[in-house]
């Protein structure tokens, strides 16, 4: 339910935030949050169990060098778009959250109480999980970012059109999440995220193609519709796989590792996504332009939600495939007979 919870909660957000900012102001997109919020603040205590309390030490170290090395990799990565690859800024800062993020792995390695548990990625299933999703996210931040502007730039939406525009990938989106949970049932896990992936990789390649004659409904809708499906069908076992199996004692910080992997996805996906689109040669035309943008920014989505299919071949379709089998030769062995002492 959370996978699909939050797969809806991005799709209608465009919604309503286009909404706003046509009512109201831009701003308005913002304060939502703040009732929202406090709403969740208020009504926490009543519907979440308190958990029992445990002394520790905060992993200081660890949280400041992760927290430096990923603003680092963003930073370099968007500083592409004004001063290049070669930029001494841009391989500094690069080189720099590389650097950071290796000295983060080595301390976590040593901490007694790591802020991310280095065992947690033992399992194919749950480390599988945490690439795919960041691949998966940032190839979809890319998509909500670039195909707003295309709506707007090039096609001349409003912001409530624009809103309104993904109405299609919102719909199909609610009704396949909506039925994942029986599916989820009566198959392995992994059929329908590879599925949901494979079919979201079909409309964001789709939907890499569009240009300044593109019409909205064969051009945006149609592949929006490819998309919603599979990010509904994907969503909730990208979730599950990232928890499955972790002990007690570490269920947090698998939950924690599933929403780390999908923040910095979404950070890194969108400044690879504007390093791309700022390849494109200038033209003439602004909207000829920016439709080229767009459709660069797609395809390098389409490139990552590839590695994440590929991610999900390799490490989460075979191990889930070999736990069910497991679980299915446990059923139907026989109990062991007692014999009758004489």
């Amino acid at each position: 339910m959370y996978g699909a919870t939050a797969g809806i909660g991005a799709s209608l957000g465009l919604v309503i935030g286009g909404a706003l900012a046509h009512w109201i102001s831009w701003r308005a997109g913002f304060f939502v949050n703040v009732p929202i919020g406090a709403a969740m603040i208020a009504l926490a205590p009543r519907f979440i169990p308190e958990s029992g309390r445990a002394r520790g030490r905060f992993d200081a170290f660890g949280a400041l060098s992760a927290t430096l090395g990923v603003g680092a990799l963003v930073f370099g990565i968007i500083n592409t778009v004004d001063a290049g690859w070669s930029s001494p800024v841009t391989v500094t800062a690069v080189s720099a959250g590389v650097v950071l993020l290796v000295v983060f792995v080595l301390i976590e390695r040593r901490a007694a109480q790591p802020i991310m548990p280095l065992r947690l990625f033992a399992s194919r299933r749950r480390t599988g999980a945490y690439v795919a999703r960041f691949l998966y996210l940032g190839a979809m931040i890319g998509f909500f970012f670039f195909t707003t502007q295309f709506l707007q730039e090039v096609l001349g939406f409003d912001p409530l059109q624009a809103g309104l525009g993904f109405l299609p990938m919102t719909a199909v989106n609610f009704a396949v999440a909506m039925g994942i949970p029986r599916l989820m049932g009566k198959l392995p896990g992994s059929i329908p995220l590879a599925a949901g992936i494979l079919i979201t990789l079909a409309g964001m390649f789709w939907l890499s193609r569009v240009g300044v004659d593109s019409a909205y409904l064969t051009g945006v809708a149609l592949p929006m519709v490819l998309i919603g499906a599979g990010q509904g069908l994907a969503f909730a076992p990208l979730t599950s796989f990232g928890i499955i199996g972790a002990p007690a004692f570490d269920a947090g910080a698998a939950s924690g590792l599933v929403n780390t992997f999908h923040q910095v996805g979404t950070c890194l996906g969108l400044g690879i996504a504007v390093a791309a689109a700022a390849t494109v040669p200038t033209t003439s035309s602004a909207v000829a332009h920016l439709a080229a943008q767009v459709g660069a920014a797609l395809t390098t989505g389409s490139i990552l939600l590839l590695l994440a299919l590929a991610v999900t071949a390799a490490l989460i379709l075979p191990a889930d495939l070999a736990a069910r089998r497991a679980g299915a030769r446990r059923e139907v062995a026989p109990a062991p007979q007692l014999e009758t002492a004489r």
